[in-house]
């Protein structure tokens, strides 16, 4: 599965800012910050359970082994431990025990699975549930993630439901799906009964908001408003929603309510700051902003993060009052120039934005940065001047020279210019043969035109310059698996391999692994690493191939039970769509 992020456009920075993220600080959930466990002590065993008796001789030898290690400091070695014996002896306190070492290790598959261990010998326990949400997350699960709070809330624990869709909403996370288990746990008899029903409410109420379904919110608002009217968090819903709808003046006093109650809560200044400028009451939006600065004096972050707020709803003239002050510092944060170069141009001074962007300097904004000016002056009718400017950028900064290439190749093929984008790229090659990353670019735009040989002969290049470049091994690897090229099986299964060993965390290989072993016939070999693949990274591709092996295994409800969870998920599955033409009676019943 190679053929994914190298291809992608260079992303461009956006004005739009999720400040609530910024400014929540010590008011979001703790186990958006850590891993869900208590506090770091000095002894990270002081708060694991105590070994309890019962154990035969082999196994006191290895939990004595498991307690030196962890005293020496070999965390890994002592949650393995651990988490051996919890095996043999279906332990929950072992499990904890494992899972306590494994937080010191960074192994994150170590601390994965002893929390898994502990969640299935100790179902209703807290802490394994909250970490398993946070590890889902943090890989992108948001389905994974949400379940596990659900299973926190149903249990009676706070499962923070309503920070966990703050930031699914804030994110763009798969809303359509995740909304689904939230309407089910609110339609369950008794569902209003629990500790923390409130929270799964506010939750549901911001992610039907998001859907557009603003009545239903409205609705769920209102219940917890009867049962919790003095909520801060209900507040912030509240004045979200409002704004989300466009009621502003409805937003305006829900912040201040907020105020009221929690006169410290930076989220209620910006909620009101942010209704004050869609009222367009811009003075009194300055002042709330003004709050914020005196509130936490010498915040660069906040400062940008504010002109970044004004900016997204048409007002540069505060936007450059706030940024106006980081000119004259010693170091101005390359994101000021960035939003000044953003202010110039929507003003219409091009000449102007591009001085801004070319003195971002390197680091994350600098590509950014490149990639905005240039966009801005093919909009403005002049390719040659972009191309022109890129070509100095290339001259100029040496270290960004392969990424500038890609990234006028990128431009060339978005306004359809192939030929120019091609001989660019040969050029460049021409130049520094050995460039790994621009031998990659033209080995993926040889495989879009279906030339596998030009595609092989790039990546065969590639691998004798760098033997281990893991993922030129696993391209071609995949490649030849997917292709099902006659007596070449074997040599793209070795590839896969090689590529594993290298790189045995990377997702995109384990789906290579997975796929490989398909095509040779052995679906029971290739479904574990799939599921794999998928619990890591579930998007739509790697959804295909698992569900054609689970098809091949005679399991075809789980494969359209699965077909039919990624396209709620997804708007664009070509890959599915092609399964589907291959395989028309694994369509979900939901899919037309």
């Amino acid at each position: 599965m190679p053929l994914r992020a190298p291809l992608s456009g260079l992303p461009l920075l956006p004005l739009a800012a999720t400040l609530t993220l910024l400014l929540s600080g010590c008011q979001s959930s703790p186990s958006f910050h850590d891993n869900g466990l208590p506090p770091h002590s000095s002894d990270p065993m002081q708060l694991a359970p105590p070994i309890t008796r019962g154990l035969d001789a082999d196994g006191l030898s290895a939990l004595l082994a498991a307690e030196l290690a962890g005293q020496r400091g070999d965390y890994r070695y002592a949650s393995q431990g651990y988490l051996d014996a919890s095996q043999r002896y279906s332990s929950p306190a072992l499990a904890e025990r494992a899972t306590f070492a494994a937080r010191f290790s960074n192994d994150m598959a170590l601390i994965e699975a002893s929390a898994l261990r502990w969640h299935e010998l100790a179902p209703q326990a807290e802490i394994p549930n909250r970490l398993l949400a946070t590890l889902s997350l943090q890989r992108g699960d948001w389905l994974g993630s949400l379940e596990q709070r659900l299973a926190i809330a149903q249990a009676g624990g706070n499962g923070e439901i309503a920070a966990f869709s703050e930031v699914a909403v804030a994110e763009e996370g798969p809303i359509e799906l995740l909304v689904q288990p939230l309407r089910a746990h609110l339609a369950q008899p008794g569902a209003e009964q629990l500790e923390f029903h409130s929270d799964v409410l506010l939750g549901t109420a911001l992610m039907e908001a998001a859907l557009g379904n603003t009545q239903q919110a409205q609705q769920m608002l209102e219940q917890v408003t009867r049962n919790e009217p003095e909520s801060t968090a209900l507040w912030l819903a509240k004045a979200r929603l409002a704004l989300e709808t466009g009621d502003h003046r409805a937003a305006q006093l829900a912040a201040r309510q907020g105020l009221s109650l929690a006169p410290d809560d930076v989220r209620f200044v910006l909620m009101l700051a942010q209704a004050e400028i869609r009222l367009n009451n811009i003075a009194a939006a300055e002042e709330q902003t003004n709050t914020l600065l005196e509130q936490h004096s010498g915040n660069q972050d906040l400062r940008i993060a504010l002109a970044q707020l004004y900016l997204e709803e048409g007002h540069t003239k505060p936007a450059y009052l706030l940024l106006q002050p980081l000119i004259g510092q010693d170091t101005v944060p390359n994101i000021a120039y960035y939003l000044l170069g953003a202010i110039a141009q929507s003003e219409g001074e091009i000449d102007n934005a591009l001085l801004y962007y070319r003195q971002v300097h390197e680091g994350d904004e600098f590509l950014p940065a490149r990639a905005t000016a240039a966009h801005m002056l093919i909009e403005d009718d002049r390719l040659l001047d972009a191309r022109a400017m890129l070509r100095i950028e290339r001259m100029r900064h040496d270290a960004y020279f392969g990424e500038l290439v890609l990234l006028e190749v990128q431009l060339l093929d978005e306004l359809s210019l192939q030929e120019d984008a091609t001989a660019l790229l040969d050029r460049e090659i021409t130049r520094t043969p050995d460039d790994t990353r621009l031998l990659y670019m033209r080995a993926m735009r040889a495989w879009e035109m279906e030339d596998f040989a030009t595609m092989e002969q790039d990546l065969r290049h590639i691998l004798e310059t760098e033997p281990d470049n893991a993922m030129a091994l696993n391209a071609l690897g995949y490649t030849l698996a997917d292709l099902d090229l006659p007596g070449r099986l074997e040599e793209a299964r070795e590839l896969i391999e090689r590529a594993y060993e290298l790189d045995p965390d990377n997702p995109a290989v384990l789906d290579s692994m997975g796929w490989v072993y398909f095509r040779l016939g052995k679906p029971d070999e290739a479904l574990s690493w799939l599921e794999s693949a998928f619990a890591q990274m579930p998007d739509q591709e790697i959804a295909a191939h698992l569900a054609e092996v689970l098809h091949a295994l005679e399991r075809s409800d789980e494969a359209r039970h699965l077909l039919q969870q990624m396209h709620q998920r997804t708007s664009q599955h070509p890959h599915i769509d092609e399964l589907l033409e291959r395989h028309p009676e694994l369509t979900p019943p939901s899919t037309p």
